[in-house]
């Protein structure tokens, strides 16, 4: 099965990163494009227990499936991935809803995608800041990240969904959902 290996890391500024993409010979392949993401999960939450993903994404006009096994412990971030394209996600998530299976977190973001040929890097716009996802080989992870001023130090391997409990920790925020209307910030 095929492993997703990545890290994330805060971006203070989304112009000067880009400039520095550009520099290193990446160019975008998706530009900004929005993106709603919904995690399914039966109601005692055992795919969350098992440190398991089941996602619908809405990517601009394309829809994906998505199931992540529990990941391993390390400096980035690493699990089995499994995605296929879907027709019409709105009609599986009604035969989720039939299933017994429920939505247990929505999140947004405005993403454009960056690759080199070897690897991607996407910068997130989210509701709760801009973050970026270096994903590929290890050592290509580490080179980029070095190319982009990027430290181990400042290296993320924590789920959105981790971040946005961080988030709501350190500003007591009552949103449940990382979506702009939830957070009430503008996109």
């Amino acid at each position: 099965m095929p492993s997703e290996v990545e890290i994330k890391f805060l971006i203070p500024d989304l112009g000067a990163l880009a400039a520095k993409l550009r520099a290193a010979g990446f160019h975008e392949q998706t530009p900004r494009t929005h993106e709603m993401n919904v995690l399914y999960d039966f109601p005692d939450r055992p795919l969350r227990a098992r440190g398991e993903l089941l996602r619908i994404r809405k990517y601009g006009d394309k829809w994906k499936l998505t199931h992540k096994a529990k990941g391993g412990a390390g400096k980035h971030k690493s699990r089995v991935e499994t995605e296929t394209g879907l027709n019409d996600g709105a009609a599986l998530e009604t035969i989720f809803r039939a299933l017994g299976l429920s939505e247990s977190f929505r999140y947004e973001k405005f993403r454009s995608e960056w690759s080199d040929g070897k690897g991607h890097v996407v910068l997130d716009e989210t509701p709760i800041g801009n973050v970026a996802e270096i994903e590929g080989p290890p050592e290509w992870i580490d080179a980029i990240a070095a190319k982009l001023d990027v430290g181990e130090r400042d290296y993320i391997t924590k789920s959105y969904a981790q971040l946005f409990q961080d988030w709501k920790q350190r500003t007591g925020s009552a949103a449940e959902q990382m979506t702009f209307a939830a957070v009430g910030k503008k996109p």
